[in-house]
C-alpha cells in the first residue's frame, strides 16, 4: 500500500519554510558570528546589523524556540555546538551553503510560474547583494564537497595521469585531493574570471600555487586549455541541457591527448527518473534556476558522451547524492 498521507502531514510539509526561512535570514544577517563575538540584547544586535530592532526581537526569539540561541533574560548567546557551524570562524561552518540556499529557496517560492512557463525564475539577490551571493555559491560547493572529495577520489584509484583538467574548479576543492594523492602531477583549474581569483589564496596557503595553471573563461564560448590526459567535469552537467552537454563533451574531447579520460561527477538518475530522490528534488532546482538543467540517466550521458567521440563509458559508481560517477575514454 502507498503511503497514507493526512491532512496534518501535509500541512506540516508546507510549513517545512517556517524554520529555513528563519535560520537562512540570520545566516545572512551574519546574527551569530555577532552575537558570538560578544552575546547581545536585539537592540544593541539590531544597532550593529543595521535593522530593525522590533523585527530582530521577533527573528532572535524564533532562533531561541529553535534552540540556535540560548536566551538569557534579554540576552541572546551563541551554544558552543551552534558556533561551530554558524559562525565564520567555526570549525565545521556551514553558512555559504545555508546562505546560498536562500538564494534556492526565493527561485522555489515560484516554482509554479516556472511550470507554466517552463522558463528559470528570475535571480532575486538576498539582502547581502548579488556578488556575496555569488562569493556564498564558491563557498557552499566547498563546505558541501570538501570532507568528501578525498574520500571519492581515494575510491576511484588506481588513477594514472599526469595532468588535470578541472573544468569549473572554483577554489581548487577538487584538484587539492587529486594533486595531493598523485604528487608529480600537475593541473589546470579553468573557470569564470571572478571565481578563477578564489583559487589562488587557497591553492597558495597549500603550496600547490606551482603546480596549477589558473585559467580565466566560460566553457560555453572559450575553447578549454588543451593538454590534459585527465579532465574532472564536477557538478556541471546538471546545469545543462544534453545539448549543451553534448557541445561541452566535445571540448573535453578536443582537449583531451589521445588516451585521456574525462570523468563526470553528478547525479545518475534510474529509468524511472524518480531515484535517487535527491537527484528527482534537485531537477526542480534546476528548472527554477536554467533554462535546460536537470538531472540524466547513464543512458543519456552514455548516448551523449558517444556522441562526442568518447569510448568506454562506464558507470563507475553510483551513489545516492551527487556522488555518481561516469568515465570515458579518447581513444588514443
Amino acid at each position: 500500500m502507498g503511503h497514507q498521507w493526512t491532512a496534518d502531514a501535509l500541512l506540516e510539509v508546507v510549513r517545512g519554510y517556517h524554520p529555513a526561512c528563519v535560520l537562512i535570514a540570520a545566516a545572512e544577517l551574519d546574527v551569530f558570528t555577532c552575537l558570538h563575538d560578544r552575546p547581545m540584547r536585539a537592540a544593541d544586535l539590531a544597532d550593529r546589523i543595521q535593522s530593525d530592532r522590533r523585527a530582530t526581537t521577533v527573528l532572535l526569539d524564533a532562533l531561541a524556540a529553535m534552540r540556535l540561541l540560548a536566551k538569557r533574560g534579554d540576552t541572546y548567546v551563541v551554544p558552543a555546538a551552534v558556533a561551530e557551524v554558524l559562525t565564520e570562524t567555526g570549525a565545521r561552518c556551514a553558512l555559504g551553503m545555508i546562505r546560498h540556499q536562500g538564494s534556492c529557496l526565493r527561485r522555489w517560492s515560484r516554482l509554479a510560474r516556472a511550470v507554466q512557463t517552463g522558463r528559470p525564475v528570475e535571480d532575486e539577490a538576498s539582502v547581502r547583494g548579488a556578488e556575496a551571493d555569488l562569493a556564498s555559491f564558491i563557498r557552499a560547493m566547498h563546505e558541501v564537497s570538501d570532507p568528501v572529495a578525498p574520500h571519492l577520489i581515494a575510491a576511484l584509484e588506481p588513477l594514472s595521469f599526469r595532468h588535470l583538467l578541472d573544468l569549473g574548479g572554483a577554489s581548487g576543492t577538487w584538484t587539492v585531493p587529486f594533486l595531493k594523492r598523485h604528487p608529480t602531477s600537475t593541473a589546470t583549474v579553468f573557470d569564470m574570471p571572478e571565481v578563477i581569483s578564489m583559487a589562488e589564496p587557497r591553492l597558495t596557503a597549500l603550496g600547490l600555487r606551482d603546480r596549477v595553471r589558473l585559467v580565466p573563461g566560460n566553457f560555453y564560448t572559450d575553447a578549454l586549455p588543451a593538454g590534459a590526459d585527465l579532465a574532472w567535469v564536477s557538478a556541471i552537467v546538471h546545469q545543462n541541457s544534453r545539448q549543451q552537454n553534448r557541445a561541452l563533451f566535445g571540448k573535453v574531447f578536443a582537449a583531451l591527448v589521445p588516451g585521456g579520460r574525462i570523468l563526470i561527477r553528478d547525479f545518475v538518475m534510474d529509468d524511472t527518473r524518480t531515484e535517487p530522490a535527491a537527484g528527482a528534488f534537485f531537477a526542480v532546482n534546476m528548472l527554477v534556476g536554467t533554462p535546460g538543467g536537470g538531472t540524466f540517466t547513464f543512458g543519456e550521458l552514455r548516448d551523449d558522451l558517444a556522441a562526442a567521440g568518447f569510448v568506454e563509458v562506464t558507470l563507475l559508481r553510483r551513489g545516492d547524492g551527487m556522488d555518481s560517477i561516469v568515465g570515458a575514454t579518447k581513444s588514443a
